[in-house]
């Protein structure tokens, strides 16, 4: 009977990290938001709320809010893509 070979750490740790992660969407989306969206855009908004496939994003300005509603038909599915499923419908962008 062989052995298998040992894991290394970074794959034990990556599948620890998966076991202690929340499983919400919403968590599963703030993990991913700054690589989905961009730098820029991750420095301006984040993720605070998920309710039925509606992604709601607070802005730091107006402006910030009413871009990434223009932006959301190249956003979501960008999200979607980081999340391995259709998992983001509509984003609601607001100011906080």
């Amino acid at each position: 009977m062989r052995r298998a070979a040992p894991r290394t750490l970074e794959s034990a740790l990556a599948h620890l990290r998966n076991d202690l992660a929340p499983a919400t969407t919403l968590a599963r989306v703030q993990e991913c938001w700054g690589r989905a969206v961009g730098p820029a855009i991750a420095a301006e908004a984040r993720p605070t709320a998920e309710r039925e496939g509606v992604l709601e994003v607070t802005c730091e300005a107006a402006v910030w809010a009413q871009e990434l509603d223009l932006m959301a038909i190249e956003l979501i599915p960008r999200l979607n893509a980081a999340l391995g499923e259709q998992a983001i419908t509509r984003l609601r962008c607001r100011t906080g």
